[in-house]
C-alpha cells in the first residue's frame, strides 16, 4: 500500500515535470551522465522536428539530430557542462526532422545527484536568428533609454510614467527617478489635458497616424517654461497574453520649440510686410492725408493688437487725441475731433515714448492700470511708438492688447515703428496742407 501511494507520487511528479516542460517557450532536452536523452520537451519538437517519443532514450545527437561528422564534438561539448562550473554558451548546426539544417544557440549546466556527483545534463536552446532578434530588442530598448537624442518615456495605463531616458527628464527639468509614477498633472503646468488625451486616445484607438505637436508648460527649475514637444505613440501589448493586454504607452517626442518659433516668426513677418503693403496702396488712393492714417492704422490692428489710439502734439506742446478705434467692439478707426488735451498723467508711456523719441512697452500692474492712462478698460499691454517727420515729433501712436494676448516684444516695437513712420508722413502732409 505505502509502495503504491510511492509509485503514484512518483508518477504525478513525472507528469508535472512533464507538464512544465512543454509548456515551457525554450527548448529543452536533458542527458544523463552516459549522455542518453531522459527530456525532450515540445519546443524542441517544433524546432528539430523529432517528437519527445523520437528523441528519448537516443544516446547523444549523431545520426539524427547531428551530423555523424559533426556529432562527437557537439556531444563532447554538451556532455563538458557535466563537470564545468556554470553555464556553457555554444551555437552548433543541427539537423532537422526533415533533412533541414538550422543553427542553434544553446546554454547547457551540469546537474548532479543527490550524492553531489555529476548526474547528466540539461540543456536549453533557440535557433540563433530568434535569439539574436531578443538581443536586438533588449540592446534597442538599453540604447533608447540611455543614448537617444529624444525623449522616450513608458507611460502604464494609469498614464503615470514607468520609465523615462535621460533626455526625457532633462526635458521635464527633473531626475529620472523623481518622475516616476508621478500624474502627468505634477509634470506639466499647462497642456496636460492634450497630452492625457492624446495618451489615452492610443490606448483606447491606437496611435496616430501622424506625428503630433503638443504644446505645454513645464516646471523647471529655471521657473516654468513653453516647450513644443513633437510626439510619436506606440501601444504597448504583452505578447505572452493570449489576447492583446495594453501594457501602456511609449511616447517618443522631440523638442521644436526653436524650430517652430522661427516658422511663426516667419509668418508673422510675412504677414505684417503684407499689410504694409496693402495699407501703402490702400493709402495712396486717400485724398485726405489723416484718411490715409486712418488707413494704415486699420490695416496695422489685424492680428496685432486690439485697440490703436493716435495722439498729436498740438501747439502748446500737449498730446491731442486725433483718432481712435472703437472702444466697444472691432471696427474701423474713427478721428476724433475737439481739440481737447488728453489728461496724461506724469509718467505716462505716451508722454515717455515723446520724451525718448522712441518706443515704450508695458504692461497692466493693477485693476485700474488702463483707466488711469486714458485707455480703454480691457487694456493690459502697450506699446507706444513716437511720430517723427522731418526731425520733428508729431505725436504719438499706441497700440494696446487685451490680457488674452501676450505682451508686446521687441520684434513688434519694431512693427510699430514701421507704421508709425508711415502715419507720421501722413499727419507731417496733413500739416502742411492746413498751413
Amino acid at each position: 500500500m505505502s509502495a503504491s501511494r510511492s509509485e503514484t507520487a512518483s508518477e504525478r511528479g513525472s507528469h508535472l515535470l512533464a507538464a512544465l516542460l512543454d509548456g515551457m517557450d525554450a527548448a529543452l532536452c536533458a542527458f544523463d551522465a552516459d549522455g542518453v536523452v531522459t527530456h525532450w520537451n515540445r519546443e524542441a519538437e517544433r524546432i528539430l522536428g523529432w517528437a519527445p517519443e523520437e528523441a528519448v532514450g537516443r544516446r547523444g545527437l549523431g545520426g539524427w539530430a547531428a551530423r555523424a561528422e559533426d556529432a562527437d564534438d557537439v556531444q563532447a561539448r554538451l556532455m563538458g557542462a557535466m563537470r564545468a562550473a556554470g553555464r556553457q554558451v555554444h551555437e552548433f548546426a543541427l539537423l532537422r526532422k526533415d533533412g533541414g539544417r538550422v543553427l542553434v544557440r544553446t546554454q547547457s549546466a551540469g546537474v548532479r545527484g543527490a550524492d553531489g556527483r555529476p548526474a547528466g545534463v540539461y540543456c536549453a536552446f533557440s535557433e540563433v536568428h530568434a535569439q539574436i532578434d531578443l538581443e536586438r530588442s533588449i540592446a534597442l530598448s538599453e540604447a533608447l533609454f540611455e543614448d537617444a537624442p529624444w525623449g522616450v518615456v513608458l507611460v502604464d495605463v494609469d498614464l503615470r510614467p514607468a520609465q523615462v531616458n535621460a533626455h526625457a527628464a532633462r526635458a521635464f527639468g527633473s531626475g529620472r527617478a523623481t518622475l516616476l509614477g508621478r500624474p502627468l498633472g505634477e509634470l506639466v503646468v499647462q497642456g496636460v489635458e492634450e497630452l492625457e488625451g492624446a495618451l489615452q486616445h492610443v490606448l483606447v484607438e491606437g496611435p496616430p497616424r501622424a506625428l503630433v505637436e503638443l504644446w505645454v508648460t513645464v516646471r523647471t527649475p529655471e521657473g516654468e517654461r513653453r516647450r513644443c514637444w513633437r510626439s510619436g505613440f506606440v501601444r504597448l501589448a504583452s505578447p505572452l497574453a493570449e489576447e492583446p493586454v495594453p501594457l501602456g504607452v511609449g511616447w517618443l517626442f522631440r523638442d521644436v520649440t526653436e524650430e517652430k518659433l522661427a516658422e511663426q516668426q516667419s509668418d508673422r513677418m510675412r504677414f505684417r510686410a503684407s499689410q504694409l503693403h496693402r495699407a501703402g496702396c490702400a493709402a495712396a488712393e486717400c485724398e485726405d492725408p489723416m484718411e490715409a492714417a486712418a488707413v494704415h492704422l486699420d490695416f496695422a490692428l489685424a492680428g496685432f493688437a486690439d485697440h490703436v489710439v493716435l495722439d498729436l502734439m498740438g501747439d502748446d506742446g500737449r498730446l491731442v487725441r486725433a483718432a481712435a478705434s472703437p472702444s466697444g467692439g472691432p471696427g474701423p478707426v474713427t478721428r476724433v475731433g475737439g481739440g481737447i488735451p488728453v489728461r496724461y498723467g506724469p509718467g505716462h508711456p505716451a508722454l515717455q515714448a515723446v520724451d525718448r523719441a522712441g518706443s515704450v512697452r508695458a504692461s497692466a500692474s493693477s485693476e485700474t492700470w488702463a483707466a488711469d492712462r486714458q485707455w480703454p478698460g480691457d487694456a493690459a499691454h502697450s506699446l507706444c511708438a513716437v511720430l517723427r517727420s522731418r526731425g520733428h515729433t508729431l505725436g504719438v501712436l499706441t497700440f494696446l492688447r487685451s490680457p488674452a494676448r501676450p505682451a508686446f516684444e521687441r520684434p513688434d516695437a519694431t512693427y510699430a515703428e514701421s507704421v508709425a513712420a508711415r502715419v507720421a508722413a501722413s499727419v507731417d502732409l496733413a500739416g502742411a496742407k492746413d498751413g
